[in-house]
This record gives structure tokens, C-alpha cells and sequence, in this order.
């Protein structure tokens, strides 16, 4: 196989999403295992058991949580679709040890039974998020209530959690990373508000569906043959100074022409109309 082949090869987009998956799924095991761990402290910090009843209780917790991180691989090959009801029901059942052990009541509002099939992907993303915005919110240590609702409104997944905890939460909270960057990755959104005293509330969008494809630039727009110079050396990686260098333009000239690209194409980046282009 030639370097071009094993090249094209390993950068296929079957290949790409092979490694996204499998990423996902890592992370996936991750926040499981934070949240088993952070299970088993809530259990013997707990003040309600005595050192038996704790030590049974840990013991059937580190249990359930082998168990459920042994067939994770199975839960993977699940169908595409999950009910927005069994996804959340799933979500309720990775918290329950905090409700019951962690001194943090809980509350869930379940989303309609008639709302939109989550992918699959959405649905496990979404848990995860909500458990790593709950354990940010745990890692605080004053919050005492949690209220995490679900909605649908057919083109999104929209999550609304709630605490009663100091109120200085932030999106740029280093314990909110982790919830932040999956958002991004799905094209979504995340906010965060704060009120001194009073707790935080962290508002979530997810698309349900994949962004569409962009028609092929030659299709969407017609181009000035200058426009089409400027955007052959652009895909090549040329900056602005080297385009005008080829072109014997001006930089601003170049500015021009790269501005009506992006204005013609929809584009926000030099990036996206290379790749657009490509």
C-alpha cells in the first residue's frame, strides 16, 4: 500500500467514527466509574448507617457497578433509537445512590412519554453531561437539593438542572469542563446562571439530529474568476500575504475577495470554506 493509500486509509471517515465511538465509550466507563466511586464515599460518609450496614451496602454498590460496567459493550450495541422516557429512567437509576446515601435530595421531572425518540447517542451524551453537571455540583459541597428535568421539543433534547447550593457555579468552572466540551462536540448549548445564595441553574440544548451536509460550493454560488483564484490558493493553505503575492493584489484586495467568499458561501472561517471547498 502506498503512503497516499495508507493515508486516505486511516483518515476514512468509517475510520473516524470508529475512533469516536470508541472514545465515547471510554468516556462513557469514566463517568460511570466516577460516580460509582462517588457512590461508595456518600455510603460510608454516611451518618444514617452504622459500620455494618455501610459496609454491606459498599459492598453491593462496588457489585452493581462491576456489573453494570461489564456490559456496557452490550448496552452499546443497542438499538439506534431509546425512548426519551427509558433514557431518562436510565439517568434516575445512575443517580440513585447519591439520593440515597449522598445527603442530596434529588429530584427528577421526567420528560412527556409522547416526546421525540432520542439516537442513541444523544441519550448517552445526555446522561453523562447531567452526571458530570451533578458531580461538579456535588464536588461544591453545599448544595442539598438537585432538580434535573428533560424536555423534547422535537428538534432538541432540553435539559434544565437546578441546585440550592453557594450560587457561584460557572461555565467556566474547571468541575463544568468535562459537561461543556460534550456539549460543544454535539453542537449544542450550555449556560449557566448564578445567584449569590440562592443556587444555580444550568440550561442545556442538545440536536437531536446531525447538522446538514453543505451543498458542494460549485453548486451553491458563482464565483468571479478573481474570487476563484483567491479561493484555489486558500485550500492550498496559502495565508493572505502569499495570495496576494501569487495575485499580485494587495492585501486588503485579499481581505475583500475572502470576505465575499464567507458572505457567499455562509461560511464563518477560512477553514470551513477550505474544506467547503475541498
Amino acid at each position: 500500500m502506498s503512503s497516499l493509500e495508507t493515508t486516505l486509509s486511516i483518515d476514512s471517515p468509517a475510520l473516524r467514527r470508529a475512533h469516536q465511538e470508541r472514545a465515547r465509550a471510554l468516556s462513557e466507563l469514566g463517568d460511570r466509574h466516577a460516580v460509582a466511586l462517588e457512590s461508595l464515599l456518600a455510603i460510608l460518609r454516611s451518618e444514617r448507617l452504622d459500620d455494618r450496614a455501610a459496609r454491606t451496602l459498599a459492598i453491593e454498590s462496588a457489585a452493581n457497578a462491576l456489573v453494570e460496567l461489564r456490559v456496557v459493550n452490550d448496552q452499546q450495541k443497542e438499538a439506534a433509537l431509546e425512548p426519551v422516557v427509558g433514557a431518562f429512567a436510565r439517568l434516575q437509576s445512575d443517580l440513585r445512590p447519591l439520593e440515597r446515601f449522598g445527603n442530596l435530595d434529588v429530584q427528577f421531572v421526567e420528560p412527556p412519554a409522547t416526546g421525540r425518540a432520542l439516537p442513541s447517542e444523544i441519550a448517552h451524551a445526555a446522561r453523562a453531561i447531567v452526571r458530570n453537571s451533578v458531580l461538579a455540583i456535588v464536588d461544591d459541597g453545599t448544595a442539598r437539593r438537585v432538580r434535573i428535568q428533560w424536555d423534547c421539543d422535537g428538534l432538541n433534547l432540553l435539559i434544565g438542572i437546578r441546585d440550592d447550593g453557594r450560587g457561584d457555579l460557572s461555565v467556566r468552572d474547571d468541575s463544568l469542563r468535562p459537561a461543556a466540551e460534550s456539549v460543544v462536540a454535539l453542537n449544542g448549548d450550555l449556560a449557566v446562571s448564578s445567584t449569590e445564595g440562592w443556587g444555580s441553574a444550568i440550561d442545556i440544548r442538545l440536536p437531536l439530529d446531525p447538522p446538514v451536509a453543505p451543498e458542494p460550493l460549485s453548486d451553491m454560488t458563482q464565483l468571479s474568476n478573481r474570487e476563484r483564484e483567491v479561493l484555489r490558493l486558500i485550500v492550498n493553505g496559502s495565508r493572505n500575504r502569499e495570495v496576494a503575492s501569487a495575485l499580485g493584489i494587495s492585501d486588503n484586495t485579499v481581505k475583500f475577495h475572502v470576505s465575499n467568499l464567507l458572505k457567499k458561501t455562509g461560511c464563518r472561517s477560512r477553514s470551513e470554506l477550505a474544506s467547503l471547498a475541498r
